[in-house]
């Protein structure tokens, strides 16, 4: 799957409640900036460079200017970005070929077993990690070769100037067109279409793993709603714009593109219920030149400061629930980690999608086959 600027901005500008809530948390960035290179020069200090992937574009700008340059400032250790659309291909390739000329890289979930189990990773260092850090990243995203990035959420958005008296609430008011008329957008991710189980009233604890049966009753659902729909989106940054063109009242999204948009002054609202969330992990990579350098890298990221940096330059939401104390009060509510939201969202189950069927193929490949001959209907 094509990344498309995962951060990707609109150009629109900030309102002044935002602005005067950003600018805060920017004067207090020198007294955190300080605290963190103090932190960094006891524990992290080195030399030499460390090379990371990247999705290019906004988030490579972002994340540099609120991440790498401070880490850099803050431990000596240069950081070299290489971009490219998705980072799983040239790992492997390099595995293979049995030279690895990177040290850190972004692995989607879903791909994240099938790798673990080749041993493509190195064991994450967590003695670099202060008590903070520990704490606030949970367990479930501290794999022993691989801890969150970021996590993705799939939602929905919805044109508050079209829905005037109040928009839908979940998934379930999405299929309401009676209530809720006008045209619609969805994802063409197959596996999306769990999003139909919420909208049929199955409980989030029960949506995955994505059974026979459970394709069965969520395309059933999607036969319903099909009239609705007037496109099924690929790129990221399509729900966002056509809601905005008046194309679509409501769609699902991705969240970091609608925090992006909101943020700007868009008139679109989020709803978390129901949603999709997958994760996406930094691994250190064995074999890399700089694995001692790409460990520390990793500590600094999941620092509650350094997290929030992370946050602001791209819109995407890292672990550590410490650093929401160090994000505006605008942008709080919008996270994937505040607990009103996570409790809405379901994790979807990784394992499960990449493990293999009677028939060698994986359940991503059998549930993509489904999909695309209803689709095809």
């Amino acid at each position: 799957m094509k990344k498309d600027d995962p951060c990707g901005r609109l150009i629109h500008g900030l309102s002044r409640r935002s602005l005067l809530q950003s600018s805060a948390v920017l004067l207090s960035m020198p007294l955190i900036a300080k605290a963190t290179s103090v932190w960094a020069q006891e524990k992290l200090a080195g030399s030499g460079e460390v090379v990371v992937f990247s999705y290019g574009g906004s988030y490579s700008k972002g994340i540099r200017e609120r991440v790498y340059d401070p880490f850099t400032k803050a431990t000596g250790i240069n950081v070299i970005d290489v971009v490219a659309d998705i980072a799983e291909p040239q790992v492997r390739a390099m595995t293979s070929a049995g030279r690895i000329d990177w040290d850190l890289a972004l692995i989607d979930g879903q791909n994240y077993p099938a790798m673990h189990d080749a041993g493509m990773f190195m064991p994450i260092d967590y003695r670099l990690w202060d008590d903070e850090a520990l704490k606030g990243v949970p367990d479930v995203a501290r794999r022993q070769d691989a801890v969150v990035a970021f996590g993705s959420t799939t939602l929905l958005a919805y044109d508050e100037r079209a829905l005037p008296k109040g928009g839908p609430k979940n998934w379930a008011d999405f299929w309401n067109a009676d209530e809720f008329p006008g045209p619609r957008g969805l994802s063409s991710v197959a596996r999306h279409m769990v999003l139909a189980l919420a909208a049929d009233g199955m409980p989030n604890a029960d949506r995955w793993p994505l059974t026979d049966d459970k394709v069965d009753r969520a395309l059933k659902k999607l036969d319903e709603i099909r009239p609705h729909i007037t496109k099924w989106w690929k790129a990221g940054g399509e729900p966002v714009q056509a809601l905005l063109n008046g194309e679509f009242v409501m769609t699902s999204c991705y969240d970091g593109r609608a925090i992006s948009a909101i943020r700007q002054g868009a008139p679109i609202r989020m709803v978390w219920s129901g949603a999709n969330l997958v994760y996406v992990y930094w691994t250190v990579l064995k074999g890399g030149p700089n694995n001692e350098n790409a460990q520390k890298l990793v500590a600094f990221l999941n620092r509650a400061q350094n997290a929030a940096g992370f946050t602001l330059a791209t819109n995407l939401t890292g672990p550590n629930v410490n650093q929401l104390q160090h994000l505006p009060g605008d942008l709080v509510p919008l996270l994937s980690i505040t607990p009103e939201n996570a409790s809405q969202v379901v994790v979807q189950d990784d394992t499960w999608l990449g493990a293999k069927r009677p028939d060698g193929k994986t359940n991503a490949d059998h549930i993509q086959e489904r999909w695309l001959a209803w689709r095809a209907q």
